[in-house]
């Protein structure tokens, strides 16, 4: 049995099946697109380990397709497998070895990056100081306490944990959250005074003048989707026991101000908003440049002068961000990405990226490979030459 589990790993006809799977994943995402748009897609086929149906419900799904993430490791470790079986030193195969170890350390680069890479971005009005990126393509419920004049402390539940009818439980919070209804996609209107017909989803705040609108999911580059969800406070003692619920609140992305309440002397704010990553330091916007080629709208370049501030570092310097020169600190990347239409604010792009040498150092290895073993033969084909002459 184990023999033929490693015939079955080492075997050039996996790799073949691996390599004829990943063209038709990449088929099938790339028709995908046209009604998931590029990010629901990637997320369905490419960054998963299975393609799922039914795709949407929370009922019993059946996997029906290896997605991209099990067709890389597949074929990592069927390349390392066979590598490891095969291997015989010897110098005239260094470039084989070489080449070998280059498209491993590739695979395993691309497989990191989809897994832990995370991409943010943080927009700055000139003179604004930020210490946090938001992903625009995840969103969060902030369970905001104001009591303290000092900070704010604030709990933050992905969106991932809303689901109609879930219970929330924290410890930082004397209350339970229920999650009474959870739209990925909505559009909010006023319930005017005549309509008398109205229901809306929350008892409590602005909210209960606000009738919610399911719309499908956001598929085009540029559209967002706003996240809308219907929660209930509910109260607890110290030994778990509920108390007399607060109300129904409605949050979400396209409601001007958060939700606030009062409790036991201490006060709260909750908000539907982008997920936000916290940094260790902060970066403040002092300029930001937007040229343009004369007698056009069409940007020539556009820069942002900041200055990094890290008190743990001891830390105060200023830099220039523009196209291709961005800015690595603290094992992230600031790309200039964009600006409000009114040059009022910058856009940077923050890339977490534990994995991003390994596509250079994959190729300078490979290219390595290749000259060492072109050359081998190239040098024994030279010899063979000057002897029969």
């Amino acid at each position: 049995m184990p023999r033929k589990l490693i015939e079955l790993i080492t075997s050039l006809k996996l790799t073949i099946i691996c390599l004829a799977a990943g063209m038709a994943l990449i088929f099938a995402g790339t028709l995908a697109q046209v009604h998931l748009g590029i990010h629901e897609a990637q997320q369905r086929y490419f960054q998963s380990f299975f393609v799922w149906w039914p795709p949407e419900g929370r009922g019993i799904k059946l996997p029906i397709f290896p997605g991209g993430h099990l067709i890389g490791a597949v074929l990592l470790i069927n390349l390392i497998a066979a590598h490891a079986k095969r291997f015989r030193w010897a110098w005239r195969k260094l470039g084989i070895h070489l080449t070998h170890a280059g498209l491993i350390i590739m695979l395993a680069g691309g497989l990191f990056t989809d897994l832990f890479a995370v991409e943010s971005h943080m927009r700055l009005a000139n003179g604004e100081t930020k210490n946090y990126s938001e992903d625009t393509r995840r969103d969060e419920l902030a369970v905001i306490e104001t009591t303290n004049p000092d900070f704010d402390q604030v709990t933050a539940v992905p969106e991932s944990v809303l689901q109609r009818n879930h219970i929330i439980r924290h410890p930082s919070l004397p209350f339970q959250i229920v999650v009474r209804n959870l739209f990925q996609n909505s559009r909010l209107q006023a319930i005017s005074e005549g309509d008398a017909n109205a229901q809306p989803l929350a008892n409590r705040g602005p909210g209960a003048q606000v009738m919610v609108q399911p719309m499908p999911r956001a598929t085009a580059p540029d559209d967002q989707n706003v996240v809308t969800a219907a929660i209930e406070i509910i109260p607890t003692d110290r030994a778990g026991g509920t108390q007399e619920s607060l109300g129904t609140w409605l949050v979400s992305d396209d409601l001007g101000a958060p939700q606030r309440f009062s409790w036991m002397g201490r006060t709260w704010q909750l908000t539907m908003r982008p997920a936000r990553y916290y940094k260790p330091y902060s970066v403040t916007l002092q300029k930001f440049t937007h040229e343009k080629y004369a007698g056009t709208e069409i940007p020539k370049n556009f820069a942002s002068q900041i200055a990094l501030i890290d008190p743990e570092r001891s830390l105060n310097r200023d830099v220039l961000i523009y196209m291709n020169h961005p800015l690595r600190y603290r094992g992230e990347t600031y790309y200039q990405a964009g600006f409000q239409k009114d040059d009022s604010a910058t856009i940077l792009q923050v890339v977490h990226n534990p994995s991003f040498l390994a596509p250079y150092v994959a190729c300078i290895i490979v290219a390595a490979g290749l000259l060492v073993q072109f050359g081998y033969h190239l040098v024994g084909f030279a010899r063979r030459r000057r002897t029969l002459a």
